[in-house]
């Protein structure tokens, strides 16, 4: 009984550091959906994204006309860690969005029909006034915070939020007065966005980007995901840098993300998924750090 018993022993304190060691051997990945609520084949892509019980976080863009839905399908889906994709352009052909605030209160942000720019170089030949961009900013995370659920962190469309120091420094201050993390402020590490690759390889290339995500890094990989119908089929981006079949890619980004869940890849790679509410109560608000050197 007494060799049982030993035997018992020897087996739990192999299996305890074998366990330990797997987890010192983790990596981190956050995986970070942007533009829910931009349209509702979007949001369908979310819908489906959290039903697959991959754990991300999502960025929803509080202006557009399908953020109540997006709203709706958050509510039903606690689980999933929510930010504010703060938003100063709109770039889609014949599909264009404007400020919260209303053109008036914001002149400089918009064009003569009150919609903002597609690009970051038309917004800035604007001129646009930092108090403009602040009401506007603040517009956004109030209608967020006043949707009813809960809202953790925010980040920036196209980057145009953070393009500038005055404006970063606009963004860090609403930050702190609202206690919302910030996307990048927690050290992490941008993975290459598979959104550019062609659409039959988008699959196997995040796979291999997954076999080669380092330990000892909180990694980052930003997607944006959509369903390939007629609603974003018909949305052409009017930068010169905009993709083709852009509903196609996001599609595809789409399914390549549901089919790692599927094929336990993150398992298999010793993948420990983290969100943002997990950076914040691991690190905390106080202690974010501006990523200013990457420029983004």
């Amino acid at each position: 009984m007494k060799n049982l018993l030993y035997f018992i022993l020897i087996v739990l304190i192999v299996n305890q550091a074998s366990f330990s060691q797997t987890e010192n051997k983790s990596k981190k990945l956050l995986i970070r959906c942007d533009d829910m609520g931009m349209s509702h084949s979007v949001n369908l892509a979310f819908k489906e994204l959290m039903e697959s019980g991959l754990k991300f976080s999502a960025s929803v863009m509080f202006l557009c006309a399908w953020y109540q839905e997006a709203v709706d399908i958050l509510k039903a889906n606690p689980q999933i860690t929510v930010g504010i994709h703060l938003t100063l352009n709109a770039e889609w052909k014949n599909y264009r969005w404007g400020p919260i605030s209303g053109k008036d209160k914001v002149p400089s942000l918009v064009d003569k029909d009150g919609y903002f720019f597609p690009s970051r170089a038309a917004f800035f030949a604007n001129n646009p006034k930092s108090e403009e961009i602040e009401i506007e900013l603040r517009a956004q995370i109030e209608r967020a915070i006043n949707s009813g659920i809960k809202i953790s962190y925010m980040d920036y469309h196209m980057g145009t939020a953070v393009d500038k120091p005055e404006h970063r420094a606009i963004v860090e201050k609403l930050a702190k007065e609202y206690g919302l993390g910030i996307s990048r402020y927690f050290g992490e590490a941008d993975l290459e966005s598979i959104y550019s690759i062609d659409i039959e390889k988008k699959k196997d290339y995040l796979f291999e980007l997954l076999e080669k995500i380092e330990e000892d890094k909180i990694n980052l990989l930003v997607c944006h995901i959509g369903k390939d119908q007629p609603e974003l089929q018909a949305m052409i981006d009017m930068n010169s840098f905009g993709l083709p079949d852009m509903s196609k890619h996001r599609e595809a980004e789409l399914n390549a993300l549901i089919s790692a869940k599927q094929h336990n890849i993150f398992e298999k790679n010793i993948i420990k998924l983290i969100n943002y509410n997990d950076l914040i109560n691991e690190i905390g608000v106080g202690n974010m750090k501006s990523p200013i050197e990457t420029g983004y």
